[in-house]
């Protein structure tokens, strides 16, 4: 199993903690659903989300309740009947088109995100790992697919590439058609080896953050329709345009993938109608979903004074507050909300490396009836940062919680 983790600033974080990446290893409804929760989702494109309306919605990814999932290992995977799983996919982009069409990669590919399953393997074999992965889960011995939502996070990485990294080198490196042509012929790459398969994509967590706070993302310069002209050249040459794009591109190479946006509003507690119009432009309603995270690392890490001594334990204020605003985009823009890289810790930890401190598991599945009302269609819970709680290092407690809300026939989406 992949892990790769980094920091993502959601509704519990005003601003935008500093991102970064770890070494990555090789990879690795309804109580008559419980068996195989997918059985009757169809490969067609009305499998994504079948909603009402506002944020409401009937059925996501193929499920009438709220879905549960994670980052995780292969043996927590099959220990509860998760529906999801996910991971990251970044790295630069591959320097040519001639890694596209290699029939194996090489041994000084591996820093691309496309040969991390190493020399003896082909070029996206990772993507193929990870959809097998999911279609070949089972519970208790039983067959019961789940869902891989991928985590795609490139533009990061492509900042690097611009010499000045997060934030502001994301933002430079999309105006650079040599960069953006590469950014995008890489994303074609994963699309086309995501194929027909019903899984499910988080378009680039952070980056339209540091967009809109440059302003009207109409005005926000990218050199879309340059460097993508097959696919995007109609597009706007905007942060707005490559939003778009990236979406169109989605239904095109990858048509049965439901695709959303990053909600990165980090001013969402002070200018929440500047969110709401900020991504009317990007185009989030041509989507299928948002994703937004609750907070990238446990509570207990938090309040360590080495790591800022700051209070990030939920109560039912803090709680109605960010799901108050996860209802507001969701009905704003017309999809629903996924949450994801939720902290994994409970108050049962020890506040060790690994074993930190945090109260949102048990938050979440004590008020389930709320989430679903606020339009959340799926918590994936997480580690966003070394020496996270992880579904590993929680002494079962998610593992736990899941088995027990399947067992109660989960709750309804709203």
């Amino acid at each position: 199993m992949l892990a790769a983790v980094t920091a993502c600033g959601g509704p519990s974080d005003t601003a935008p903690a500093a991102s970064t990446q770890e070494s990555l290893a090789d990879a690795t409804t309804s109580p008559t659903e419980l068996a195989s929760p997918n059985s009757s989702v169809s490969a067609s494109p009305s499998a994504r989300a079948s909603a009402t309306s506002g944020g409401s919605t009937k059925r996501f990814l193929g499920s009438s309740t709220v879905l549960i999932g994670g980052s995780m290992s292969d043996e927590s995977a099959s220990a509860a009947p998760f529906d999801l799983r996910y991971a990251y996919i970044h790295s630069q982009p591959a320097p040519s088109s001639a890694y596209y069409s290699a029939s194996r990669c090489q041994a000084g590919w591996s820093g691309w995100w496309g040969c991390w399953t190493g020399p003896t393997t082909a070029p996206g074999t990772q993507v193929t790992v990870y959809k097998s992965m999911a279609a070949n889960a089972t519970y208790q011995g039983r067959p019961r697919p789940q869902k891989f939502f991928f985590t795609w996070y490139s533009l990061r990485d492509l900042g690097d590439a611009a010499g000045e990294g997060d934030g502001p080198g994301e933002v430079k490196a999309i105006n650079r058609l040599d960069l953006l042509t590469r950014y995008l012929n890489d994303y074609r790459f994963f699309l086309k080896k995501i194929g027909k398969s019903p899984d499910a994509i988080d378009l680039e967590p952070d980056f339209w953050g540091f967009a809109r706070s440059l302003g009207n993302l109409h005005k926000v310069p990218a050199q879309v329709s340059g460097a993508n002209p097959t696919d995007c050249g109609s597009h706007e040459n905007s942060a707005a345009g490559l939003a778009r794009c990236l979406i169109a591109m989605t239904r095109k190479y990858a048509p049965n993938a439901a695709v959303g946006l990053h909600l990165s509003c980090f001013d969402w507690e002070s200018n929440p109608d500047k969110c709401i119009k900020d991504y009317a432009d990007l185009g989030a309603g041509n989507g299928d979903f948002l994703v937004s995270d609750v907070s990238d690392r446990d509570a207990g890490w938090y309040a360590q004074p080495a790591h800022g001594g700051y209070d990030k334990f939920w109560n039912d204020q803090k709680a109605a507050a960010a799901l108050r605003f996860y209802k507001t985009m969701a009905e704003a823009v017309g999809k629903p909300v996924v949450l994801w890289q939720i902290p994994v810790g409970n108050m049962v930890q020890n506040n060790t490396p690994n074993h930190y401190k945090d109260d949102k598991v048990d938050w979440f599945f004590r008020h389930m009836d709320q989430v679903a009302r606020a339009h959340v269609a799926a918590l994936l819970f997480g580690a966003g940062w070394t020496e996270q709680t992880t579904p590993e290092t929680d002494g079962g407690n998610l593992i736990r919680k899941t088995i027990a809300y399947r067992k109660s026939g989960g709750v309804l989406l709203k």
